[in-house]
Formats: structure tokens, C-alpha cells, sequence
């Protein structure tokens, strides 16, 4: 039948006859036959026609316009019944108006190829019945499968742009027509659905295209059971709002940490902790296994508590990394004097040194660390009994640069090795000593004379007296004074110095039972700068909180447990009359009533209060938020 839309007609028997041999691989494909149709597109002879919707049979078209033998020809060619071709001849003439108007939009079609028929462009979402080429390839050049919407929505026409294909599309339309275009076009229920449609967006009526369309497609003839499975597969798909979503551009890479520069990935590692760098980040790659083992991160090492930490180990982390400036060798019992005095050697630039509870070290290791590291600035070498007056010594006369020094629990340390300390360490800001009996006023003295710029001093139940805390009011920097369990420390040395120490903001006086309700009153009223003041176990009554919440406006922190003179109008009183109070220790009160304490948790919320009873409260509380269940169970 496309003989009778081409210029010259030609005889369909012959174009029948001729077999197009498909050509080998590699072969170069020739070039397609130029084609006399007018149209500029595929002729009508390779399309079928099949539809959803059966044919109408109240208004037959007429079959009056072909001759019997071109009516015969085309029911051979198109195997089609009389009534078939009827509805083609009837669809033929409107689909040659349409076709002038370029109106069809490429589209390769989907797998498996269904049978179609030419498709006039579509307005505002029009569409029509589904066909396809029949003719393979139509000299058009291979190309890759690429999704496509539909019938893309949108206004077209003559003058009518037609939307722009996805890039992959694009391919594939350039050298198949450039002027006309091809759609699959959806199945009949969309067509039902834009009869409806009056007008399009170009203000064109929509009406007469509607109407052609549902009339084509009831006057389409039914086909055999295999077109009509096809018709009704749900090959149509509601067309897209944006036809760039058929063919999504490639989403970007999802972003990779290691992408990151190397030393962001530093500053992240330097918030992990030692077992986390060491047992978890560097086991994930060969790349966060070196990033592990940088410098910086081996500055800083706390091997407390850490019983596989031998002398063999100790000595491998200090040839790795000789630039470690602080270490913590805590309660390792398996590290000698050996392992100290090699890291010493290999880390001249230590600056911090801790070995708490290490009883296996002695002074060679002090000794060492202070020959081998000058600059050192922290020493806290606490219970250890092995520890003398040697050490210190060379601490004192070597390590000029030292600021703070702990030696709790010492017990052979003596007031020799503190004096040499003193009067060699002139840049000391914190010495704390517990328990040792022979430390005496002589060393309290040589520290307050020789190192001004001291801001914590402790000397808990060391043999001091109040003649030798007495001269520590000449520290005008003094911020932090711990002097508890001293037996023989009177009022009067504590007035004095709460007097001239006037940057002081932290006073324990714990454990001292002469300490009286006149002391605090003189403290609360001198104490410009106090902020924590610690009365636990004191001879002291309602009168002295009284006079705290009176006068004292700087006081956050009052510890008076078990003080056994206090009852519920010492605690009622301070918690209604001081502005600045925060916390309220009030443990082992036994006057004070837990009804009473209840109250003042209600009326005072800002105040902590600090009981058996409510700290239980409180553990249960932070228990509960960390996702612990009472277990209900008998055995439990």
C-alpha cells in the first residue's frame, strides 16, 4: 500500500521479490537505498496494525477507494481482513496529514518488538496506537539500547520544538532521521483518557485528534491471540513528568573517608584512644595502619594498667618513636628499671612522666629520667616504697625546668630530697605529698621561700604543723590549698591564710577536728575568690552553714559530711540564703532527714544535693540512660 503515497509508483511484486542478503561481520554495511516517498520517513507497508479496543461495528468505514487488484495486493501484503483494511484506508488518510506536519519522535523499540502503526506527534500528552517498524535496522547505524520516555509530554507542531533527548538518545537519533521521528506510542486505555483533552497548550483544539484516534481504534479489526496477548501486556507506561528521568544521569560516587587529605584524617585519629587507635582503626587498612603509627600519635602514650607491657616492648615503641614527650607506665608491674632507662636514652625530649603504684622501680629509673631528659616538667611517681632521697636529688639539681611534682606515699622520701627539690626547681607550680611522715615544716618552709610561683599545695597527713603552714601566706599566687588530716593545725594559721592568699578558690580542711564554726565564719567572709570548701568530719554546726549562705557570695561547693551537728535547719538555711550555692554534701548527716533533703530538691533544683539516698537516685537515673534493665528474676 506505500505505493500509493510515493511519487512514482512502482510495482509492489518486484520490491517484494528482492531479498535484502544480510551482510557477514565485518563487512562494511552499504549505505540504505534512497526512497522516492515524499514523506521523508518509513512507508506505510511496514507497520501493523493491532489494538487493544475491538472494532466498532455501528459505523463500518467504506472500502470504496482501491480497485480490486490493489485491493487484492494489499490483503496480501498486509494479510489483513476486508474489514481490516477498511480501518487501514480510513487511518492512511489522516496519518498522511499528520506526517506533514512532523510529528513523530524516535525511539529504538523496546525488546520484544511489538507491532504498531505510525503515530502522529503527540500534544500535551496525546497518544495513539502502538506500532513498530517491521523493517530491522532501516539502514539506520547500530547503537547501544537506551531508555526513552514514552510520549514525552509537551507542545509540538510545525513551529514546535521538540524536547531534547537524554545524551545516550541522542546517539542514536542523529543518524536515523533527523527530520521526522518516531515514538512507541502507549496502549489504547491513554488514548481513551485524551479523547477527553479539548484544548492543548498551543491553543489548538485537541478535539478532532481525539476523535480520530478513538475512531481508528475501534475500527481496528481484531487480530490473532498472539497480537492480542501483546496488545495487552502492559508495554505502556504513563509518560514521565521530566523526560530526563527515563535516562538518569550516572550518580556521583559516594564519598570515601580516605579521600579525605591526610592530615584531617590525623586530627580525627587524634581523638581516638590508645586502644582504639592500636586495636581497631589500624587494623582496617594498610593506609589507617601507617596513619596510626604517625609520630604524633606515639607523643603521648598511656600504657596504664597494661600488664603485657614489658621491657621489650617499652624499648620497641621508644627506637619507633623518639620523640615522645609524655608517658603513663601506671601500675605496669612487668617493667623494670631496664625498660625506663632505655626510653630515657632514646627520649631525651620527655616532658611528662608518670609511674604511679610501679613498686618495682627505684631510683635508677628516676636517675636515669633525669640525666637523659633535662626538660622534664611533670614528675608523679606516687607509692613507691623503693624511692629515695637519691632520686630526688637528681631531680632537683638536673631538671630545672620542672613544674609539677607528685610524690605521694613515698615513705623514705625525707625533708633532704624536698629542700634539694625546692631550692633547685624554682619554676614549681604544684607539689602534693600524702602520707609522708618525714616530711616537716622545714620542707613546707624551703617551698614557700624558694618557689613563689606555686598555685597547689598538698601536704596531707604529712608531719606538718601550723609553724610550718604558716609561711604559706607568702604565696601570693596560691589558688589551691589541700591540708587535710594535719593534727596539729589550729584556726587562727587557717584565718591568716585565707586573709592574705586572696586569689585562693579552693580550701580542704577535711579530717580536722578542731576546725570550729568561728574559722568558717572568718572564711566566708574573707574568702573573696573561695569557691570549694571541704569540712568533712569538722567540729562544726548549723551556725557555720548559716554564715556561708550569709556571707559568702562566691561559694559553689560545701562538703560538711559527716559533720554530726548538723541537722535540717543548717541545710534548709543555706540552700534558701545563698545565691551562688551549687553543691551540698550532706552524706552521713545523721540529723539531717531525707524528707527534708527531698524537699530542698524540689524547691532548689539548681542545688545538688548529696545524700546516700539521692545519690542512689542518681546512679539509678544515669543507669537507666545508658539503657540498664533491672533484672526481675528470682536468681537475681
Amino acid at each position: 500500500m506505500g505505493h500509493f503515497f510515493s511519487r512514482k509508483g512502482t510495482n509492489l511484486n518486484a520490491d517484494r521479490s528482492r531479498r535484502r542478503s544480510r551482510p557477514l561481520r565485518g563487512k562494511v554495511v552499504p549505505p540504505p537505498r534512497s526512497r522516492s516517498c515524499f514523506l521523508r520517513g518509513p512507508c506505510m507497508l511496514c507497520f501493523l496494525v493491532h489494538s487493544a479496543s475491538p472494532p466498532s461495528r455501528q459505523e463500518p468505514p467504506p472500502y470504496a477507494s482501491l480497485k480490486a487488484p490493489e485491493e487484492r495486493a494489499a490483503r496480501r501484503l498486509l494479510r489483513l481482513s476486508p474489514l481490516a483494511a477498511a480501518a487501514w484506508e480510513a487511518r492512511s488518510r489522516r496519518c498522511r496529514r499528520l506526517l506533514l506536519s512532523d510529528l513523530l519522535f524516535p525511539s529504538p523499540p523496546p525488546p520484544p518488538p511489538p507491532r504498531g502503526f505510525l503515530a502522529p506527534a503527540l500534544q500535551t500528552g496525546e497518544a495513539s496506537a502502538e506500532m513498530v517498524c517491521k523493517r530491522k535496522g532501516v539502514g539506520l547505524p547500530a547503537c547501544p539500547p537506551c531508555k526513552q520516555p514514552r510520549c514525552a509530554p509537551g507542545p509540538t507542531g510545525v513551529g514546535a520544538e521538540s524536547p531534547s533527548p537524554p545524551p545516550e538518545a541522542a546517539g542514536c537519533q542523529q543518524g536515523a532521521l533527523p527530520e521526522s521521528h518516531l515514538c512507541p506510542l502507549p496502549c489504547a486505555s491513554d488514548c481513551a483518557q485524551l479523547e477527553a483533552s479539548p484544548k492543548d497548550p498551543g491553543g489548538e483544539t485537541g478535539g478532532g485528534r481525539g476523535v480520530a484516534q478513538s475512531e481508528s481504534a475501534s475500527q481496528l479489526p481484531e487480530l490473532g491471540g498472539r497480537e492480542k496477548q501483546e496488545s495487552r501486556e502492559p508495554d505502556c507506561e504513563e509518560p514521565p513528568e521530566n523526560p530526563g528521568d527515563c535516562c538518569p544521569e550516572p550518580q556521583p560516587p559516594s564519598p570515601d573517608i580516605n579521600q579525605l587529605p591526610p592530615s584531617i584524617l590525623l586530627k580525627i585519629f587524634s581523638n581516638l584512644s590508645l586502644n582504639e587507635r592500636c586495636l581497631s582503626a589500624s587494623l582496617v587498612c594498610k593506609y589507617w595502619r601507617d596513619l596510626c603509627l604517625d609520630f604524633q600519635f606515639w607523643k603521648q602514650l598511656d600504657l596504664s594498667s597494661r600488664q603485657q607491657v614489658t621491657d621489650e616492648l617499652l624499648e620497641k615503641i621508644a627506637s619507633r618513636s623518639q620523640n615522645i614527650t609524655e608517658i603513663n607506665i601506671s601500675d605496669c608491674r612487668n617493667i623494670s628499671d631496664t625498660g625506663v632507662c632505655v626510653l630515657a636514652f632514646r627520649c631525651p625530649g620527655l616532658l611528662r612522666y608518670t609511674a604511679y603504684r610501679c613498686k618495682q622501680l627505684s631510683d635508677t629509673s628516676i636517675i636515669a629520667v633525669a640525666s637523659q631528659c633535662p626538660q622534664l616538667q611533670k614528675v608523679h611517681v606516687g607509692n613507691q616504697d623503693r624511692l629515695t632521697d637519691e632520686g630526688l636529688k637528681q631531680l632537683g639539681a638536673k631538671c630545672r625546668e620542672l613544674k609539677d611534682i607528685h610524690f605521694g606515699q613515698c615513705y623514705k622520701i625525707s625533708d633532704e630530697g624536698m629542700i634539694v627539690i625546692a631550692k633547685g626547681c624554682l619554676k614549681l607550680q604544684r607539689i602534693y605529698m600524702q602520707e609522708n611522715k618525714l616530711v616537716t615544716d622545714q620542707s613546707v618552709k624551703a617551698f614557700a621561700e624558694h618557689c613563689p610561683q606555686l598555685q597547689y599545695v598538698g601536704f596531707m597527713g604529712c608531719s606538718v604543723t601550723s609553724k610550718g603552714v604558716i609561711h604559706l601566706t607568702n604565696l601570693r599566687n596560691l589558688s589551691s590549698l589541700d591540708l587535710r588530716h594535719i593534727t596539729e593545725l589550729d584556726n587562727e594559721t587557717v584565718m591568716e591564710i585565707v586573709k592574705r592568699c586572696k586569689n585562693l578558690t579552693s580550701l580542704n580542711l577535711c579530717l580536722n577536728w578542731i576546725i570550729n564554726d568561728r574559722c568558717v565564719e572568718v572564711i566566708a567572709k574573707e574568702g573573696q575568690n573561695l569557691k570549694e570548701l571541704y569540712l568533712v568530719s569538722c567540729k562544726i554546726t548549723d551556725y557555720a552553714l548559716i554564715a556561708i549562705g550569709r556571707y559568702s557570695m562566691t561559694i559553689e561547693t560545701v562538703d560538711v559530711g559527716w559533720c554530726k551537728e548538723i541537722t535540717d535547719q543548717g541545710a534548709t538555711q543555706i540552700a534558701q540564703s545563698s545565691k551562688s550555692l551549687r553543691y551540698l554534701g550532706l552524706m552521713r548527716c545523721d540529723k539531717v532527714n531525707e524528707v527534708t533533703v527531698e524537699q530542698l530538691v524540689q524547691q532548689h533544683p539548681h542545688i545538688t544535693f548529696s545524700t546516700v539516698l539521692q545519690d542512689c537516685k542518681r546512679t539509678l537515673e544515669r543507669a537507666y540512660q545508658m539503657g540498664w534493665t533491672p533484672n526481675m528474676s528470682t536468681a537475681s
